[in-house]
């Protein structure tokens, strides 16, 4: 499959400023245990007859797996009321077919030995290429996607929020439970895929298109990738969008939560323009640094210390999301971002549920029912 450098880059030539498209990533359950269920294909037929809805759903790695995609939206208010739409409707459709959603960012007992890859061209060459690392990544996350002009300046926007990787993760982790237990983990998603997958987590710094179109050259050329979404990256140029793609946080038990984060992760990346635009001086970090919050933020999320690697000290992570609102200022203001979080985000909530004395298996319901009443509109808040 050939990949035209030439015309990514035009792609971002064409492409208008801080339009946002949003892709949320669902777990197909079976409602009479929760289990995992490999219902895809017959998911995707129900929806067919709704054209909206059919035209946004999309298969992902193991066949009990949905995504949804808003589409782009010519700014984030547009993104978010699509989307809305097209959750009502895929749980509405979901609920006709007895087949329940789950919105953390792994399943917390069901073993990945008993999943099915999906069956297309992408996903087999994963398979094939992958093997175990692939056949262990039942995860599920938010993918936001925010459109940016010019090529070189999608390179040096993402160049600019790979510190900030680590903080949108210690503020999104959602994914505590794995094989039947409390990993430990806050984002055990990042560990199972962000942390096995070749070519993935915070990438280096480029500083331009030319040195990032030679790396992903060099790629193809060597036959170590056929197409460009084998690059996964927390963070990534979208050469068919023109558009930054963030892909660091974990899937959000709420509808709530997940407009929150996407909201603040546009902010994010308009603000990371307004300062290359406005040349703000900016430091490239070395990798191992980041990585040092990388960790913090999967093992310990909110309830850890997050490094301030300016300065080179500690801060409480539950002071990330001020941090952020603090830089994101001007743009959230200019934007109109309103931007709302709980105090405890998905992680911290299960572990709590867990530690009042709930099993596994009543933790994960009680999530479950909040994921399924705000995403299909039933509250338009979470219970707490």
């Amino acid at each position: 499959m050939e990949l035209h450098l030439d015309t990514a880059q035009a792609a971002f030539d064409a492409s208008d400023d801080f339009t946002v498209g949003l892709e949320e990533e669902f777990a197909l359950l079976d409602p009479s245990d929760l289990s995992l269920t490999p219902r895809f294909d017959e998911l995707r037929d129900a929806a067919a007859a709704d054209r909206v809805l059919a035209a946004s759903i999309a298969g992902e790695l193991i066949s009990s797996e949905i995504e949804i995609r808003s589409g782009a939206g010519a700014d984030f208010a547009a993104a978010r009321a699509a989307q809305r739409e097209l959750r009502r409707r895929l749980f509405a459709v979901a609920a006709e077919r007895g087949i329940a959603l789950g919105a953390t960012a792994t399943h917390p007992w069901s073993d990945y030995r008993d999943q099915q890859i999906i069956q297309t061209d992408h996903y087999r060459r994963v398979e094939d290429g992958l093997k175990y690392v692939a056949w262990r990544n039942n995860t599920f996350s938010l993918h936001v996607h925010v459109g940016v002009r010019d090529a070189d300046r999608a390179v040096l926007i993402c160049d600019r929020l790979r510190p900030v990787l680590p903080v949108l993760l210690a503020i999104s982790a959602d994914s505590p439970f794995l094989d039947g237990r409390d990993s430990g983990l806050h984002s055990a998603r990042t560990q199972i895929f962000t942390k096995s997958f070749p070519r993935c987590g915070v990438p280096d710094t480029f500083g331009s298109w030319p040195a990032f179109a030679d790396y992903i050259e060099m790629l193809l050329t060597t036959r170590s990738i056929v197409e460009y979404t084998q690059v996964w990256w927390s963070i990534r140029p979208h050469l068919a969008f023109g558009t930054v793609e963030v892909r660091i946080c974990d899937a959000q038990c709420t509808a709530a939560e997940s407009d929150g984060l996407a909201a603040l992760i546009v902010a994010c990346v308009a603000q990371a323009a307004r300062d290359v635009d406005e040349r703000v001086p900016f430091r490239d970090l070395p990798g191992r640094m980041i990585e040092e919050n990388m960790w913090r933020a999967l093992r310990h999320g909110l309830d850890g210390e997050l490094l301030d690697l300016e300065r080179r000290e500690p801060y409480p992570a539950a002071g990330a999301l001020e941090r952020l609102l603090d830089w994101t200022a001007p743009m959230r203001s200019e934007l109109g971002l309103e931007i709302t979080l709980p105090s405890l985000n998905g992680a911290q909530r299960q572990r709590r549920m867990l530690g009042s004395g709930m099993s596994l298996a009543e933790t994960y319901a009680a999530v479950q029912a909040e994921t399924r009443d705000t995403y299909s509109g039933v509250l338009e808040t979470p219970r707490r």
